[in-house]
This record gives C-alpha cells, structure tokens and sequence, in this order.
C-alpha cells in the first residue's frame, strides 16, 4: 500500500507553503511511516485543520461601498476546503493557550468543527478531546542532524527569545519580568520582535538555532501557565538546541519531559530573579542535565513529533 497523504489548512498565514514540516522528518518530500504531509494536496487522504478559525471576521466593507444597493457578503464554503475527505478523516487541532479572552471564540471553534471533523482536540479542558499538543519546532537544522548532533559549542550562560507584545494580561506580566530581570543586572541575551528599547534587545532572528545553541541555559517562558494541558514549542526548540530550559509553565512539561531535562522557574518575580541567577552563574546544571536532555530530544523528535502523532491517527484506519 502507498502512503496515505494528509493535507492541511490553517489560520496561520505562513504555514500554507507546500513543505509544511518536511524539516520534521529524515524521510524526502514529508514522508513519516504510512503518511505523506502534503498541505495543499488536491485531493488528499486525511485533512489536518490546524489552528483554523471558522469564524474569522469578515473584512469590512468601505464607507464608499455601502451606498446604493446592499452588499451581500459570501459566506465562506468550508466544504470546498475540506477537499472531498469524510468527516472521520478530517482533524481539527487547536494548539494556541485558552486564554480569557479568546475561550469563547475557542469554543465556538470546537463547536463547528464537530460538523466537519471526526476528532477534534486542544490544550484545554473544555476540548472535546484536551489533549497535549504535538510538537513541532521553529530550527531550519534538518531532521538527521538534530537527531545524530552531539551537543554544540556552548560559550554564553543564557538567551531567551521572546516578543513586545502586550495584548494580554499574560504578555503583560512577562513583560513586567523582563523589565525586572533586565534591571536586577543578570546577565542573558535578549532576541526577539517588537521589544522596547529599555529591554536591550539583540533583534529579531529567522533561526533560532542560532541564539540557543551556543547559550548553556536559556528562558522557556510561556504565554500561559493555567492548566495540565499547554506546553509550546518553547521548551522543544530550547531542548533540541541542548540548552537546560528555565521553564515557566504549567505541568504538561511534567507529564512529557524526563526528570531532570528542564528547570522550574518558580515565579516571575523577585524569587524567580534570583533562581535565574543562582544557576546561571556556572554552567554546572547543564552538565548535570546533559543525559537527562539528550533522552529528552529523542523523546520530542520521535514520540511527540507531529508527523507521528498523524502517523498514529492514520494507523487506526489501515
């Protein structure tokens, strides 16, 4: 038998590149097992909705438009989307926090895609399957290299990459913190987006790798830290470039992570500084957690990688 073929389609403007995760196997042109990931295949076996918002807001009309006879608005054809694959083949996956205030817009989500979607899962309780999110990583290394590397020259103590942005409360917080540490005088490089001048930022990257691996330790902070459920690929790109994560999070990591391979933030406050620079002082912590990290990148890579976890979904079918 062939591979069986999963498309996609999501509410993420840049994942619809007809190479989605093909970094995230060794295998040529996406092949993992018994599945082949081609996003925009025609006519595909399996369909992936990942992070898709059926009820994104319509663009508004111009003042000029709506004059004269009304404007009926289309509305959008899911079923032209979904590309012919029945409903127990098509997978709804939601992957970004529960946040406040976009619970209800999730819900609504979940609600609809039961028309469409044989399974449907998220980070939340209230998922009609809550679930771990699968991962996936933001390293452009290929796949074999990531899984046969030993651990790269580390000459720095910490990096943390992470962004200005402060619609919510929990982007505020973070942004709090960040202001904290970065006047308590600890020493970590800062990388990231839309960050203020005060935060002393090195700029935006379009490889991680290049600011995590040569740091022995560096700052997996997440945007939400309030269920049993959330963990991002904060903690997996920081493990998969042989950093020690200092993780702020809730207790997924827990649950998915060997002993040992991370550290727990304890607060994002004074407690929490002072943890930061106690242990990275010396880089003493990252060799006592260089087995327990090397288990967990195999761990991310072959178990909890998103093509397997559809590898697995497509197995029940055969």
């Amino acid at each position: 038998m062939g591979k069986k073929i999963v498309g996609m389609i999501t509410g993420y403007p840049g994942l619809t590149q007809s190479d989605w995760l093909w970094q995230q196997t060794p295998n040529p042109l996406g092949v993992w097992g018994n599945i082949q990931i081609l996003s925009q295949a025609p006519q595909p076996d399996f369909l992936l909705m990942y992070q898709y918002d059926f009820h994104k807001p319509r663009p508004k009309i111009p003042w000029w438009k709506r004059f004269g006879k009304p404007q009926k608005q289309q509305e959008p054809n899911i079923e032209s989307r979904l590309r012919g694959v029945p409903k127990e083949r098509t997978i709804y996956l939601l992957r970004e926090p529960p946040l406040e205030k976009v619970i209800k817009a999730n819900q609504r989500n979940y609600e609809t895609a039961k028309n469409y979607c044989g399974y449907i899962s998220g980070p939340d309780d209230f998922a009609p399957t809550p679930a771990y999110m699968p991962a996936i990583w933001y390293h452009n290394n290929s796949f074999r290299e990531l899984n046969e590397m030993e651990p790269p020259e580390k000459v720095k103590p910490c990096s943390w990459i992470t962004s200005g942005i402060d619609r919510t409360e929990e982007h505020r917080k973070r942004l709090a913190f960040l202001k904290s540490l970065r006047e308590s005088g600890a020493e970590f490089d800062l990388y990231g987006r839309n960050l203020p001048d005060w935060a002393r930022a090195g700029g935006k990257v379009n490889n991680k790798w290049n600011v995590m691996a040569p740091y022995y330790y560096n700052l997996s902070i997440e945007n939400y830290a309030g269920n049993d459920w959330y963990v991002s690929e904060k903690l997996w790109d920081s493990l998969l470039a042989w950093c020690l994560p200092i993780y702020y999070g809730g207790s997924a990591a827990d649950k998915l992570m060997p002993p040992g391979s991370f550290l727990r933030l304890p607060s994002l406050d004074e407690k929490g500084i002072a943890y930061i620079k106690e242990v990275t002082a010396t880089p003493d912590a990252w060799y006592q957690a260089k087995d327990a990290i090397a288990e967990a990148r195999q761990i991310i890579l072959h178990k909890l990688n998103l093509l397997n976890w559809l590898s697995d979904f497509v197995t029940q079918f055969s």
